[in-house]
C-alpha cells in the first residue's frame, strides 16, 4: 500500500528556526567601549540602526543624512572566491533606517578623526570584468583597504568578546572559542529587542532590518514582546466593562 504522506501534494511542516538570542544592554555597552576608537562605530551602527556587517564595512558618509536622521543602506561589501566587490544589500533591496541621535553623534565624531577613504572595488561580482565603482568608506583597514569579516573577526571583534569577559583569552597559537550567539549578528538582534521592547510596530521595525515580511520578524523576535496582547486585553475589559483588578471565581485557584 502506498504511503499518502509521500505524495507531491502533501507539504511538510518546516523545521522552526531558532529564536534570536540579543544581549544584555550592559554586554552591548562593554563591547562598545571595548573596542579600539577606529572600529567603534562597527558596534555603534548595528546596535543603533540594525545594520548587517556588510552594510557597516560599506558605510559612507554619504550615506548619512543628518538633517533628516536616517542612513540610506544602498550596498553592502561581499567577498567570494577570495575577492572583494560592492552589491545591492541581501535580498537586493536598498532601505531608510531611522538614526537617533546618539548615532549621530558618534558618527559625526567617527567622519572627523577618521576621513573616508576611497575604495574602489567590481560591482555585481568578483569578476575582473565587472564594471568598477569607487565610494568613499567611513570603516577601512589602517591601510585604507576594506575590511574582511574574517579579518575583523578575529582581530577586532573576538579580542573586545575576551576583553568583557564573553568568552575565554585565546591561548597562543589555538584558535578563538566562540558561539554563534557571540556572533557580530547578536548586535542587530539586541537592536531589534530594544526597539520592540520600547513598543515600535513590528511593521516599522522590518521596514528597518530590511526584512520582506512582518512575519519573519514575528518568528525570530516574537519573544522580545513580553506585552504583546496586553493593550488588547484591556480594550476588551473596557469594552465589557470589567474592573483591571477584577478576577473571576473561577480562575482565582489556578
Amino acid at each position: 500500500m502506498r504511503n499518502p504522506m509521500r505524495a507531491k501534494s502533501v507539504r511538510w511542516p518546516k523545521v522552526p528556526e531558532d529564536q534570536r538570542e540579543a544581549w544584555p544592554l550592559e554586554t552591548a555597552q562593554r563591547m562598545r567601549d571595548a573596542n579600539k576608537a577606529r572600529y567603534r562605530i562597527a558596534v555603534v551602527a548595528p546596535l543603533g540602526c540594525g545594520l548587517r556587517q556588510g552594510e557597516v564595512f560599506d558605510l559612507s558618509p554619504e550615506d548619512v543624512d543628518f538633517q533628516r536622521g536616517v542612513i540610506r543602506v544602498h550596498r553592502q561589501a561581499q567577498l567570494r572566491s577570495g575577492r572583494f566587490y560592492f552589491a545591492l544589500p541581501k535580498g537586493g533591496k536598498t532601505r531608510i533606517v531611522d538614526m537617533p541621535w546618539s548615532v549621530a553623534d558618534e558618527l559625526a565624531a567617527h567622519f572627523l578623526q577618521y576621513p573616508a577613504v576611497e575604495v574602489e572595488l567590481p560591482w555585481g561580482g568578483p569578476e575582473p570584468e565587472r564594471e568598477r565603482r569607487t565610494f568613499p568608506l567611513a570603516l577601512t583597514t589602517t591601510y585604507g583597504n576594506a575590511l574582511r569579516a574574517n579579518s575583523f573577526n578575529d582581530g577586532v571583534w573576538k579580542p573586545a568578546l575576551a576583553a568583557v569577559g564573553a568568552i575565554p583569552m585565546r591561548e597562543q597559537g589555538q584558535r578563538w572559542k566562540t558561539s554563534r550567539k557571540d556572533g557580530f549578528h547578536v548586535l542587530r538582534h539586541t537592536f531589534a529587542s530594544v526597539i520592540l521592547e520600547a513598543g515600535e510596530s513590528v511593521v516599522t521595525l522590518a521596514r528597518w532590518l530590511g526584512h520582506s515580511s512582518p512575519t519573519i520578524m514575528l518568528d525570530h523576535y516574537a519573544h522580545f514582546m513580553p506585552e504583546a496582547g496586553g493593550k488588547g486585553r484591556a480594550a476588551v475589559d473596557a469594552l465589557l466593562g470589567v474592573a483591571p483588578e477584577y478576577v473571576p471565581d473561577g480562575l482565582a485557584s489556578i
